[in-house]
């Protein structure tokens, strides 16, 4: 089934030339089929990078999925026109009286900052607040996944020496969870970062269950009663994300590590592996199916409220 996105989105295109089955909305009104509401928090600074690598994903499952993208109007980004922004784009206000079946919060590059520092903090603890009571189940990636466990639990991060960077090995830590249903014992995905939350304080927290860990540290949280689900990897990448950040520290004379287990022989000159596309469609088609296609009543607007 396809992805409705807005009209004329760049991302529209690169999908539709990998064979992803995308669909105006113009046409998915004359549709009479209940699709998956989803929102999207793009905290990454080149928006039509991530809005193309989450799509593809979100795009290639038997489920019709509608994507609302939003920003924070509390700090305007940098590196996206603010015409692009107004076609594409809304703010929390637009949303704040919608429910939606699921909602995606991106990584952001801040994690060297504590997140009180952060520009957008207040804004973004009033949008996690609003979306334990109007969505079903939110996906929280990398620095989306970090601000979100030290919000709401408390969990603490701590910053690296030295950055992650590369594709590590990953195994399950628990048996039959639905989110990493057709798994292989080991997989492999993407980090890139800076921090780090340790396992024993996410022990700490009775709520939490650790899903998945890995050589790059722990990997996948969950509150699986609230439907929470705190991603520190980034399996939705590219097969040349890794080599663009890579080749960015390199320019600007930050003399990076080669990614790990990334190039062949560890050879930046070599084009990369990708160890992970099958891993990141399995990770996305699960939670959308399992977590929310399965459980979200068919009027979104009678979910229960999940905070008293």
């Amino acid at each position: 089934m396809p992805i409705k996105i807005p009209n004329n989105l760049p991302a529209t295109h690169v999908l539709e030339s990998e064979n992803i089955f995308v669909m105006d909305a113009d046409r998915a009104y004359r549709q009479d089929i209940r699709p998956l509401r989803i929102l999207i928090l793009n905290l990454m600074p080149i928006k039509h990078v991530t809005e193309t690598q989450l799509l593809r994903l979100l795009g290639n499952t038997p489920l019709q999925v509608e994507v609302d993208f939003i920003y924070t109007k509390s700090y305007t980004p940098t590196h996206t026109s603010q015409d692009y922004l107004t076609e594409f784009y809304g703010t929390f206000d637009d949303v704040r009286r919608k429910k939606y079946d699921g909602f995606i919060i991106t990584g952001a590059p801040v994690e060297l900052m504590d997140f009180e520092d952060v520009a957008y903090w207040s804004e973004l603890t009033e949008i996690m607040d609003w979306s334990r009571v109007n969505v079903y189940s939110t996906f929280n990636i990398c620095w989306g996944a970090q601000a979100a466990l030290y919000y709401h639990y408390g969990v603490p991060k701590y910053i690296l020496e030295h950055k992650i960077s590369g594709v590590f090995k990953h195994r399950l830590c628990v048996e039959h969870e639905k989110l990493f249903r057709g798994f292989d014992d080991e997989f492999f995905v993407p980090h890139s970062r800076y921090m780090y939350v340790r396992r024993e304080d996410v022990e700490k927290v009775p709520a939490l269950t650790i899903l998945s860990e890995g050589d790059a540290g722990v990997y996948a949280i969950a509150d699986l009663e609230q439907r929470q689900f705190f991603i520190t990897g980034h399996a939705e990448y590219d097969p040349h994300t890794l080599k663009q950040e890579y080749d960015r520290d390199v320019k600007a004379g930050l003399n990076p590590h080669v990614p790990d287990n990334y190039y062949p022989n560890d050879d930046p000159s070599r084009e990369p592996i990708v160890r992970w596309r099958s891993v990141a469609h399995l990770l996305f088609a699960n939670w959308l199916n399992y977590y929310v296609y399965q459980e979200t009543p068919y009027a979104i607007d009678e979910f229960e409220r999940r905070i008293p």
